[in-house]
């Protein structure tokens, strides 16, 4: 497996998401099950938050992970609401969310802590500071952020220099049906030199190819009418997986591969991470990083699923 570099971490260009990891998805059992595949396929990246099955995937990740800590890089969240008394990015809940998270995942570190969105009740500056004081006392290794305007990033490595830490990373969704990163967010990446982690890099399972010919999703996020599945599983949607599917066998690919290694061409990009609910899945995962587009390919994938049409329908 690949690596490349956040921050100061080495991690494996595929990670794992732990957001299907309790809340009624997976039990321990079967997060463990999907862990070992993980570890066995060479990744070592895996990306949860507090806010994940009710907090049960930071619980039920480090019991999967114990005796195994030291094998893995392992990044979590906080800031969205856990509940009405835990919540946002204030300098006395960024401490208790940091030590309810490291009980959590059995563990005495978090390699990379990631502000999930953006509080606009607390100045940035106050959180990079308590930040800055968990890197310090050895508690978290790196910071990042989630869910952040070009703007916003540029605002936090413009403060004051009082010597707190950084954001090193970036994770925003980005996949072939969701490309509004590109306009600004990916650049500022690139001028800034940090990484950059999609989420929802296969929009939900649309670019898995499993309904390119019309099927309905059974069960999961897409099974249920309403405004995730409208988003995700919608006509355009099905009409350009549809059409880099061909593309994508035309060359002796799956849709799989495409979404991917055409993420993984992209220069801030440092790993795709993939929720998954079984072992399968991720060793599918794991092997769809290898394909290397050529210039030519990339285009032609332009082509099929142009930026503007994106920028246009969220505009």
């Amino acid at each position: 497996m690949e690596t490349r570099k956040i921050g100061s971490l080495e991690v494996s260009v595929v990670g794992l998401g732990g957001n299907n990891f309790g809340g009624g998805r997976l039990d321990l059992e079967a997060t463990r099950a999907v862990v070992d595949a993980a570890l066995d396929a060479g990744i070592n990246f895996f990306d949860t938050a507090d806010i994940y099955g009710g907090t049960k995937s930071e619980e039920f990740l480090g019991r999967a992970l114990e005796g195994r800590r030291g094998r893995v890089v392992l990044a979590t969240k906080f800031g969205m609401e856990v509940d009405p008394k835990r919540k946002g990015a204030k300098p006395d809940y960024v401490r208790r969310a940091c030590e309810d998270s490291l009980r959590r995942l059995r563990t005495d570190r978090i390699d990379l802590y990631q502000l999930h969105q953006p509080d606009p009740d607390t100045p940035i500056g106050d959180t990079l500071e308590v930040l800055d004081l968990l890197v310090k006392a050895g508690k978290v290794r790196e910071i990042g952020c989630s869910n952040f305007s070009a703007d916003q990033i540029r605002e936090s490595h413009e403060l004051p220099g009082y010597g707190a830490a950084c954001f090193v990373s970036v994770q925003n969704e980005y996949s072939l049906l969701h490309r509004e990163p590109e306009v600004e967010v990916l650049p500022e990446c690139e001028r800034l030199g940090l990484a950059f982690i999609p989420y929802f890099p296969l929009a939900s399972g649309v670019l898995t190819g499993k309904y390119t010919s019309g099927a309905h999703a059974s069960k999961g996020r897409l099974s249920d009418p309403g405004r995730s599945r409208d988003r995700f599983l919608n006509d355009r949607n099905r009409l350009i997986a549809r059409k880099l599917a061909g593309f994508a066998e035309s060359r002796g690919h799956t849709l799989l591969e495409l979404a991917f290694s055409w993420l993984l061409a992209c220069k801030p990009v440092a790993s795709v991470i993939a929720g998954a609910t079984k072992p399968d899945q991720v060793r599918a995962n794991a092997k769809a990083a290898g394909w290397k587009l050529t210039e030519e390919e990339i285009w032609e994938v332009d082509r099929i699923a142009p930026l503007e049409e994106d920028l246009a329908r969220a505009g």
